[in-house]
């Protein structure tokens, strides 16, 4: 399989955020936010691997800034590392402001999805080239994360965990 760069899968999605979209602030939904984030990382993942993908975990999520009524929102996910199965996707939320078109970063959020084939059964998927210097930190940063959420899970013991060791104890 082919090693892919991470521009390859990039998503972009804008839309603006409608009356029956928002709470009784006239803010987004956090869960209207987190279908959108959903959507875009699903189609980022698709594109990576060329199969069907499913959501396997939202790892983590930070609603840093509502987002009022009429603004112009737009969801960027990038796969930011492939694993043998599973991919790692980095959310960015940009909003408009409504006055002046400057963008300002509002959400960002990282979710894991896994390729599967016609039954379900999870499925290899190509690995990832990352090239900036952005993309690197993201992708040495998934790892860790990876590794942190086997630990806790149980499903990897603390001393093999060899990238929260670095980190940690040098």
């Amino acid at each position: 399989m082919r090693a892919k760069n991470p521009s390859e899968s990039r998503t972009i999605m804008t839309d603006m955020v409608l009356p029956s979209e928002t709470n009784p602030l006239n803010n987004l939904f956090g869960g209207e936010l987190l279908a959108r984030m959903d959507r875009a990382a699903s189609i980022a993942a698709r594109r990576h691997s060329r199969r069907i993908t499913v959501t396997a975990s939202v790892n983590h999520v930070a609603f840093n800034r509502s987002v009022p009524l009429g603004s112009v929102v737009t969801v960027e996910a990038v796969v930011s590392r492939a694993f043998k199965t599973s991919m790692e996707i980095y959310i960015d939320v940009w909003m408009e402001d409504r006055f002046t078109g400057e963008p300002a970063k509002a959400n960002e959020a990282i979710y894991t999805f896994v390729a599967v084939d016609d039954t379900g059964k999870p499925i290899e998927v190509p690995k990832l080239e990352p090239e900036t210097e952005l993309e690197k930190e993201r992708f040495a940063a998934a790892l860790r994360r990876k590794q942190l959420s086997l630990v806790l899970a149980g499903k990897m013991k603390p001393e093999e965990a060899s990238e929260l060791r670095a980190l940690f104890m040098g």
